[in-house]
């Protein structure tokens, strides 16, 4: 099985290709997009030194799952991932998402998201998604509380460049196939 097109009444998720390098340095040259994954924005080169590799990926593409990128009549709107380390293609699929600003609070990465986890559970027939974010950040934590996840544990990590609410802790969500709606 290869990455499919995904649909839902708003958007299209089409797999992540090297083609769409450009539209993913733009998203990380957004402050406020990074806020909680760096405290920065990517500069060019660092994003395209982060974005290259997974355009390329293919490690997921046997299962159907992977790297998307989100239209919204033909515009960029963001990435969405359902993937597994490269070592472990088996394991339990961790869920992403990031959007461009412009798109937040309209319910578009929830949207996605759930798209991508019908796929997961429904198509590929995963057991388990599970997905993480810092504590702080309400935003990503909604959008896993809207797709019907439940907070499994927090953890305290050690950075050596902490962001401004690390002290808070990852909060790892999840959500089992059989609870999918």
């Amino acid at each position: 099985m290869t990455r499919p097109v995904l649909t839902t009444p708003r958007l299209e998720l089409r797999p992540m290709l090297p083609e769409h390098l450009p539209l993913l340095v733009a998203l990380d040259s957004d402050p406020e997009v990074m806020r909680y994954l760096l405290g920065r924005a990517r500069s060019t080169q660092e994003a395209e030194e982060f974005w290259a590799p997974k355009c390329a990926e293919t490690h997921c593409e046997d299962r159907g799952l992977g790297w998307f990128v989100g239209f919204a009549d033909g515009e960029f709107v963001g990435r969405w991932d359902l993937t597994t380390p490269p070592e472990d293609t088996a394991a339990d699929p961790e869920a992403g998402w990031r959007l461009r600003r412009k798109f937040w609070r309209q319910g578009l990465a929830t949207e996605g998201a759930a798209r991508l986890f019908d796929h997961g559970f429904r198509t590929v027939g995963v057991p388990r998604i599970w997905a993480e974010t810092m504590a702080v950040n309400l935003g990503s934590r909604g959008v896993m509380r809207r797709l019907g996840m439940r907070h499994v544990r927090t953890e305290h990590r050690h950075w050596d460049d902490p962001l401004p609410g690390s002290e808070h802790g990852e909060v790892i969500y999840e959500i089992l196939r059989d609870e999918w709606r």
